[in-house]
């Protein structure tokens, strides 16, 4: 460990993880990864790869960076120095991309037959669909999860890309290669994790699929319970044109609701929740109460009672509010305000050691470590196989 980071700490410390970088759901996987404690390096390419990770980018927190030319020899054999010393390996490029560059799980497994070798892609290793590009909005829309996601009677709304690329994506790649090093770690020898979006989100779905079994859940959006179909589940505007966020599903919440609010307004009624029939007169009911104070007065109201109302914060709201900030959910750390690593763990805890790398930056340092002396790390940088 070097000067410039505290010792690492965390569960996964002693790990020893090689990410081939990419864009979105790989790094974000690496993010955890190194979050949770692991020394991750990532290999970056020798030269700017247009749309992708910009400077600073937080997904890349947390590890070294070398800069490596993928396609020459000597970048293969850079690659594969570190891949023998390493626990996992994560890359995101399409299936058969690290074959043709050598740099495959069998040629991997050949120099380490213990790695864990982690691949993320959106449609996975095969399939119909396994060589096409594609991109969050396409992933949630075959799995039938884009199809839920909106409001009753219009098109369906992409939710930022945080459901396919980072819930469905790289959460999963993180699980799995966590899982398959637990296996390792048992006698198990090392293996390939497959994690396609389209698998993550269809796992996510799960719950929806077993309503519809039980016909506890239509088809059509925007008319169930969780999907913004309900008056009692759902955001409302608020005096001063901000919103608030209902989720009072029980009826013992609900009731609290209702008393704190004092719901309905005089002249208005209060239809029966229960009547998915009446949910439309009840939401303009609510909605005529909640226009009458502003966010923050019916968040004074509200909080920290069980009517389960939250006032709905922007980007720059969030890291200050007082729930939040007592628990550290976002630090500063070199200046910049992100998210904390999640999960907790009282016995090895995390903390974030490095910002974001430059391309390259540790790459003398790194080759050090894998035994490159010198003379080879300058006859490497003078063929262009690192920067």
């Amino acid at each position: 460990m070097t000067a410039d980071a505290p010792a690492p700490t965390g569960p996964l410390t002693g790990v020893r993880v090689v990410e081939l970088a990419g864009i979105g759901p790989g790094p974000f996987a690496a993010m955890m990864l190194a979050d949770l404690g692991a020394d991750v390096v990532r290999v970056d390419r020798t030269s700017p790869a247009g749309f992708g990770s910009p400077p600073g980018d937080l997904l890349n927190r947390g590890r070294r960076s070398v800069a490596v030319d993928l396609k020459s020899p000597g970048g293969r054999e850079v690659v594969l120095a570190l891949v023998a010393g390493a626990d996992a390996l994560v890359e995101g490029f399409r299936p058969g991309v690290t074959e043709r560059l050598g740099l495959g799980p069998q040629d991997c497994h050949r120099v380490n037959p213990r790695l864990v070798y982690g691949r993320m892609t959106g449609w996975g290793q095969d399939g119909p669909l396994a060589p096409s590009a594609g991109h969050d909005i396409d992933y949630l829309a075959l799995t039938g999860a884009l199809h839920g996601i909106g409001r009753a009677g219009e098109r369906p709304v992409p939710p930022m890309n945080l459901l396919g690329d980072f819930g469905g994506g790289g959460m999963m790649l993180a699980l799995g290669v966590v899982a398959a090093l637990y296996a390792v770690r048992a006698g198990a020898p090392g293996q390939v994790v497959d994690a396609a979006i389209v698998d993550g989100v269809s796992v996510l779905s799960t719950q929806i699929h077993a309503l519809r079994r039980f016909g506890m859940w239509q088809d059509p959006r925007g008319v169930n319970l969780l999907d913004g179909g309900a008056p009692f589940y759902d955001t409302y505007e608020c005096a001063d044109g901000r919103y608030v966020a209902v989720g009072a599903l029980e009826p013992q919440f609900y009731a609290e609701l209702v008393r704190l609010t004092g719901f309905p307004l005089a002249g208005d009624e209060a239809p029966d929740r229960n009547d998915p029939a009446k949910w439309p007169a009840l939401r303009e009911a609510w909605a005529r109460l909640f226009r009458t104070r502003t966010r923050d007065e019916w968040t004074a109201l509200l909080a920290g009672t069980d009517a389960c109302v939250a006032p709905v914060l922007d980007w720059r709201e969030a890291p200050e509010h007082p729930h939040l900030a007592a628990r550290g959910v976002f630090v500063e750390h070199d200046g910049v305000t992100q998210p904390a690593p999640a999960p907790r763990f009282s016995g090895t805890p995390t903390a974030l050691r490095r910002p974001p790398p430059t391309p390259g930056e540790h790459t003398d340092d790194v080759l050090v470590e894998a035994g490159f002396d010198a003379d080879r790390i300058a006859a490497l940088r003078a063929s262009g196989a690192i920067g």
